[in-house]
């Protein structure tokens, strides 16, 4: 776990879905990002930062299957569009799918902005991009891990269906 000159710690840890690198403040998560190639997790029975901890736990428990809701304060940096689209997809149940057009219907703007909104996660699989597809079904876009394809296999671990 290192300090961040912010007050944020960190810590990296090993998922199914590649090396994330979990970050926090004194108060809530504050991001979720993929690890650079090459990174080492550290033991998660070690990680002595409570609130980082028990986000590690959670998210162990997603990725074994028995949990599908994260109970996490969460504080993802940007500004207030930022914040009502992230609100917007944590709204999404766990095996389920909307579209961006869904959101944008909700939220009362296009669906480009949107998209943006998404791609600007800073906390994705706990703030549940992956759930918020392209127009017809299609796939559409996703920042983190290896795209697209670790935004199917985020789907496929819910037991999302794909139209």
């Amino acid at each position: 776990m290192t300090a961040a000159a912010s007050s944020e710690v960190s810590c990296i840890i090993a998922s199914p879905f590649g090396t994330l690198v979990l970050s926090a403040n004194d108060r809530a998560i504050t991001r979720l990002t993929w690890a650079r190639e090459g990174a080492s997790p550290g033991d998660p029975e070690n990680i002595d930062h409570p609130l980082l901890a028990r986000a590690v736990a959670q998210l162990q428990a997603y990725f074994a299957g028995t949990r599908q809701v994260f109970d996490l304060p969460l504080d993802p940096p940007g500004g207030a569009f930022q914040k009502s689209v992230c609100d917007a997809m944590l709204k999404i149940p766990f095996g389920e799918t909307r579209t961006y057009g869904d959101l944008a219907r909700d939220l009362g703007v296009a669906a480009q902005p949107i998209g943006q909104g998404c791609g600007g996660n800073p906390i994705p699989i706990i703030i549940p991009c992956h759930r918020v597809l392209a127009a017809g079904g299609k796939l559409g876009g996703f920042s983190g891990g290896q795209g697209a394809e670790s935004k199917l296999a985020l789907l496929r671990h819910e037991g999302a269906l794909l139209l």
